[in-house]
């Protein structure tokens, strides 16, 4: 089992949603949430029951306007939560119901629900998969599971199972693909079959991740050092890979880290990195709002963390020693 390290981060943090118009979350009298301009000009008029600690007067971050509950007088959709509309004020979409609250952004897409399907929209708000499956999971290096004619198993467990049904897997253009029937040592394991690995890099690209394979022994105990049981070499081993490139809105390149079964960490923006459009520049994501921190101030707030632990904690297993 793992245990979280929390900090406070004193370093500067950058937002790279700098240069868009402001918008901020309104409140009225009877508690609806709406989105107004800095001038005080509704964008989303406040019909907008919001259950999480959402303040009046709170910034909409990113390229979209995120509303995390359930509109006045409508009825909820099912496997739905939520409302996104673009920043100019029109509906987009509806995310997909996750963990009580609206589907986080998985490898750059976010999965959305209309008409009862489900298929993916990217950061912009653009649909760039179809809503055609009844279920898809995250995307995971490169792939996301798919089934037709499944459903919730009918349980009272808080996390309930998709059964039944035919599935699937797809790739991040919405195609299906098939497994391999000969394995290299390079495919990727989805529901007990192996896929062809989904990556491919130009050479400014291979260089980009080549930065993060240089530390990649660093990162590994630092991520590892708060582990409870002993990890073998092959268990601590740790692949990178740039899961979004450059595009309108977002110059960046996202990197992401995954452990040795090339499974997500499972953390929503910890080991998640940014390089700039050159390839020269890197940041950590530092929160949940996606804003960034340059790497080497997150790199020794991580070694600060992992040596503070290792204090507290001087049998921990898996031990960092700072080289």
């Amino acid at each position: 089992m793992k245990k979280l390290l929390f900090a406070i981060i004193l370093t500067p943090i950058i937002s790279f949603s700098q240069g868009k118009e402001d918008l901020h979350y309104f409140k009225s009298k009877d508690s609806l949430v709406g989105v107004k301009n800095k001038a005080g000009k509704i964008i989303v008029p406040a019909q907008f029951k919001i259950f999480s600690y959402l303040k009046d007067g709170d910034p909409v971050e990113g390229e979209t306007i995120l509303f995390d509950g359930s509109k006045e007088g409508e009825k909820l959709e099912k496997n739905a939560w939520g409302y996104v509309y673009d920043r100019k004020g029109k509906f987009l979409y509806k995310p997909f119901l996750y963990d009580n609250g609206a589907d986080y952004f998985s490898e750059g897409l976010r999965r959305l629900v209309k008409n009862g399907k489900v298929g993916f929209a990217d950061r912009n708000g653009k649909i760039v998969i179809q809503p055609e499956h009844d279920f898809v999971s995250p995307f995971n290096y490169g792939y996301a599971a798919f089934c037709d004619g499944c459903d919730w198993e009918k349980t009272e467990d808080e996390h309930r199972a998709m059964v039944g049904g035919t599935w699937g897997v797809m790739n991040v253009k919405g195609q299906a693909v098939q497994p391999v029937t000969k394995q290299s040592g390079e495919e990727i394991e989805v529901n007990g079959k192996y896929y062809p690995n989904p990556f491919q890099y130009n050479e400014k690209e291979k260089n980009i991740l080549q930065f993060f394979e240089k530390q990649k022994k660093k990162l590994s105990d630092l991520y590892y050092v708060n582990v409870y049981n002993k990890l073998s070499e092959k268990e601590r081993n740790l692949y990178f890979e740039i899961v979004e490139r450059p595009k309108e809105n977002f110059p960046y390149y996202q990197v992401n880290t995954y452990d040795y079964r090339k499974k997500d960490l499972g953390t929503l923006y910890r080991f998640k990195f940014l390089v700039s459009e050159d390839g020269k520049t890197f940041y950590a994501i530092e929160d949940f709002n996606e804003q960034k921190i340059p790497f080497e101030d997150w790199l020794k707030e991580e070694v600060k963390n992992a040596e503070n632990y290792q204090k507290e904690h001087k049998d921990n297993p898996n031990q960092y020693i700072n080289q």
